[in-house]
Order: C-alpha cells, then sequence, then structure tokens
C-alpha cells in the first residue's frame, strides 16, 4: 500500500524535519490514526515527492523527517489555463476538483453577468482560498506535485483587459461552427473559458470574440456549466495531450 500523501507548504529537503499543516497534520493523527514510524509522502508545489517517516505524533502536532524526494512525471504535455465563470453550489467546487484531475495548469474564477453568486471584498478572498483548498486536496488524491493557482476573482471585461498571450482561445458555445477537430494544435499555451448556469451573455461573447476567442462547440447538446469543463478537457487531452499515451 503506498504512503498517505499530503501537501506541505514548507521547504522541503533531504533530511530536514517538518510539521505538516493543521488540516494534514489532522487527517493523519485522527482520520487515518497513523503512528511514529508510518511513511508519509510529502509535496510543496515544486514538483517533487518528498517520502519521510513520522517521528513525533501527537492530538496537535505531526512532524515528519524527509528521507527521499523523487521527480515525478505527472504533468500534461498541454499548458491550459481555465477562465471558469463562478457557478454556485457544489458546481465550481466540482468542476476544479476535475480540471486538476484532468491536467489544468491554472485557474481564473470570472464573475461573469450571469454569475448568481456573487462576491466581494473578504467573501471573495475567503471563496479563493476554499477553491485553492479544493486544488491542494485534487493534487493531493491525484498524484500531481504541482499546484494550480486559483487567480483572484475578475469580471470578464478586467480579465479580457489584461495581456492574455495564449497560443489558442477557446470559448465553448453549443451554437458555434468550429469544433476542436476544425483547430489546430496549439504550438504553446491555450485557454478555455467557460461560462456560468447562463452561460455567457452576448456582449460578453463579443468582447471575448474581439480578443481572440474562438467559438467552439463539443456536439449537438447543450451541457451544464459542470460538465463543460470536463467534456472539454477530456476531449483536449485525447486529442492533443496524453490520454492516449
Amino acid at each position: 500500500m503506498s504512503a498517505p500523501r499530503f501537501h506541505c507548504p514548507a521547504n522541503l529537503a533531504l533530511g530536514a524535519i517538518v510539521e505538516l499543516p493543521e488540516v494534514a497534520a489532522h487527517h493523519a493523527a485522527r482520520v487515518l490514526r497513523m503512528k511514529a514510524g508510518d511513511a508519509v509522502t510529502l509535496f510543496n508545489g515544486d514538483g517533487h515527492n518528498y517520502g519521510g517517516e513520522i517521528i513525533r505524533l501527537s492530538k496537535s502536532e505531526v512532524v515528519v523527517k524527509i528521507d527521499s524526494r523523487v521527480w515525478v512525471e505527472r504533468e500534461s504535455p498541454l499548458t491550459i489555463t481555465l477562465a471558469q465563470a463562478i457557478s454556485s453550489g457544489d458546481r465550481m467546487d466540482y468542476t476544479l476538483q476535475k480540471a486538476v484531475e484532468l491536467g489544468i495548469n491554472a485557474i481564473q474564477p470570472i464573475a461573469a453577468e450571469r454569475s448568481v453568486v456573487k462576491l466581494s471584498g473578504d467573501r471573495a478572498d475567503k471563496r479563493r482560498e476554499h477553491w485553492q483548498n479544493v486544488v491542494i486536496s485534487a493534487c493531493e488524491q491525484c498524484g500531481r506535485a504541482s499546484v494550480p493557482e486559483v487567480a483572484p476573482i475578475l469580471s470578464l471585461t478586467d480579465w479580457l483587459g489584461k495581456n492574455q498571450n495564449f497560443g489558442l482561445k477557446l470559448m465553448l458555445s453549443p451554437e458555434a461552427d468550429h469544433t476542436l477537430h476544425t483547430l489546430t494544435k496549439p504550438e504553446d499555451s491555450m485557454c478555455l473559458l467557460i461560462g456560468c448556469e447562463g452561460g455567457l451573455s452576448p456582449q460578453e461573447q463579443v468582447a471575448a470574440a474581439s480578443c481572440g476567442f474562438v467559438s467552439t462547440r463539443l456536439g449537438p447538446r447543450v451541457l451544464r456549466t459542470e460538465t463543460a469543463a470536463v467534456a472539454a478537457l477530456s476531449a483536449i487531452q485525447t486529442l492533443w495531450g496524453d490520454f492516449l499515451r
């Protein structure tokens, strides 16, 4: 059985002695009921897995000594940013979790005109922190050692106003003429823009198209927002990525 794997945002190195963060320590001590001497795997987002052994454990802390370091080959050959309009309930969590499993590199939450959830100030900061923890948990589960960043929430207009140097920009629309098969594989990075429950407004679609986003459909059916990202990323990884390797 493989050793339990935890995210530990510390300076990990061979011989280092580190304390697990609160959430990881609670999971190790209270949920998994691990003991001193048990093996664990840690990662901090630098692309490596760090093997170690628990040397001290109590109700309030779990301390690990690092004894190995291995580069992890689990990143997709594609560099993909997901620009996802904020959806309500658990839909956003599901989308981000599955996007990480499917190899996304960065996530930009978009406050779209039709987004039901409106976030600003402290609420926006707390939700972003929650989403980043969802991403970290997904990395723990799927074995990735690089952690995609969840960027601060922006309106689509503000985000489009930034210099977005992507090799290919896709905007999902069930009414589009283009499909993935009609497009050319990007030489470098790509961006996938997906609307919320009601889709992007006509004005937002026009604004995105004026910034180079190509309207693209995935078959004849209308997909829910939480299905769209999963379906698109799966198709992209199959067509251009590493699903068939």
